[in-house]
């Protein structure tokens, strides 16, 4: 979100809050952007608590959608079109049990601030704030019933009351709880992290999808490596993603890899993300080698993975389907951990492969894989460095020409059309790419040499 954005948020839920405030009712700013306004940081948005019921904030502002209002949740819109924002206002409330392991099965309003933070999930994100009292002091103008700014201090991620049973109330929260604290680079609480392990298990019950978003984020944040060490220690990553978890403990050529196993090589991979990066890069960096643990042999020269990119493919495939990824992640992902190895071959390459493989869908994330990947490893560039240098000095007209011929031409030259069709077109597209020819005239030619005409 950028400066101007954000801030037009932040008017938008002061506002909010004044008028809430006029009218009688407690309002504070609360949660994730109360703890990253304390941390420095900028919040993505801004989210109201109120002891106003949802009817109250319906009838109090023009434009509003009641899209959660059975969990006291109303959207208020705000500004023009060109400025519009919209704050999700919550009522106060306390949650009863929780027999799905995801939404309360009551709800009741309280006008208790601290009935409604204790319901909540972990410290630092139980922080309520006035904006009206916070100009020139945030902290003075916090409420903290839980802990949450001294957890803030000392960099820890501690679920509210009994973290046992916050995990059981919505078993989602673990997954949460290690994505905060690889953003913020946070350690988990003892028994928060102690609970994580007990419970583990249950994220089986989650929804795929609801899981895959929380990988996700902790793939594109820029911590995913301390967000996959962190799953391992509580027990998760084996729950969530077992295929990874198999790359503990599996040896690799040192002569290559000296870095170590499949697990810290892919470790390796996953710190170089950058916060931002493609979520299809990301997935393809995790999976890349997800073929090895299977095909792991001590060969009498060294260790050997024979087909690890075609049963990484296969397995990839079978995790991209568990998450349900769209068709078209499925496909960019799968073909990261296809074309990986491919690099290795490029100096040898004929001029019509590169430059088919540069015609790759988004070919900067695969040249970005295998930067990674070499520095994992071996830390050697050298096919990097000939594969980008290659591509800047090849004009796209060079790398995607237009065809000199099509198949109109082959059948007004008196082809008949066929399967012969597409290898005709192949070969004199790879002459093309290798500048053997250059004119439809001798496209035709060399159809011609080879292929002849039949009755």
């Amino acid at each position: 979100m950028d400066m101007a954005s954000s801030s037009g948020q932040y008017d938008a839920a002061l506002e909010i809050v004044k008028r809430l405030r006029t009218e009688g009712y407690d309002a504070y700013l609360a949660g994730g952007c109360v703890r990253d306004l304390l941390l420095g940081r900028e919040p993505s948005d801004y989210d109201v608590a109120t002891s106003a019921t949802p009817d109250i904030v319906l009838d109090l502002f023009p434009r509003t959608f009641a899209v959660g209002a059975h969990f006291g949740v109303v959207l208020v819109a705000q500004g023009e079109r060109e400025t519009y924002f919209t704050t999700e206002v919550a009522t106060f409330r306390s949650d009863g049990a929780y027999s799905d392991g995801r939404h309360p099965d009551a709800v009741r309003y309280t006008t208790s601030a601290e009935e409604d933070v204790k319901r909540r999930d972990f410290t630092i994100n139980g922080l309520l704030l006035n904006p009206l009292q916070s100009v020139g002091n945030t902290r003075a103008a916090v409420l903290d019933f839980v802990g949450g700014v001294s957890d803030l201090d000392a960099g820890l991620v501690r679920a509210i009351g009994r973290a046992q049973e916050r995990f059981e109330e919505d078993h989602l929260r673990m997954l949460r709880g290690v994505r905060f604290a690889a953003r913020f680079q946070f350690d988990l609480a003892d028994e928060t992290k102690r609970a994580m392990r007990v419970l583990a298990g249950k994220i089986a019950a989650v929804s795929r999808e609801r899981v895959r978003d929380e990988l996700t984020k902790m793939l594109t944040e820029g911590h995913a490596r301390r967000a996959f060490e962190l799953l391992d220690e509580t027990g998760l990553l084996a729950e969530v993603l077992p295929e990874i978890a198999r790359m503990k403990g599996v040896e690799q050529p040192p002569q290559f890899h000296p870095e170590g196993d499949v697990w810290v090589h892919t470790l390796g991979l996953l710190s170089q993300l950058e916060s931002g990066c493609p979520a299809t890069l990301a997935w393809g960096a995790l999976l890349h080698d997800v073929g090895k643990p299977p095909t792991f042999r001590r060969a009498p020269d060294r260790i050997r993975f024979d087909g690890h990119v075609e049963i990484g493919v296969a397995i990839g495939g079978e995790i991209l389907r568990r998450f349900r990824f769209s068709n078209d992640d499925t496909r960019q992902i799968l073909a990261l951990v296809e074309n990986h190895m491919r690099f290795m071959d490029t100096p040898r390459m004929k001029t019509s492969t590169l430059k088919r493989f540069f015609r790759l869908d988004k070919f900067d994330e695969h040249l970005a894989l295998h930067k990674m990947d070499c520095l994992a490893g071996s830390g050697h560039l050298d096919n990097w460095e000939f594969v980008r240098e290659r591509l800047q000095n090849m004009p796209e007209e060079a790398v995607r020409p237009r065809p000199l011929i099509t198949g109109r031409e082959l059948i007004a030259a008196g082809y008949k059309p066929g399967a012969a069709f597409k290898q005709m077109l192949r070969a004199v597209e790879d002459a093309q790419l290798e500048g053997i020819i250059a004119t439809e005239e001798e496209a035709l030619r060399l159809v011609k040499d080879r292929w002849q005409i039949r009755d």
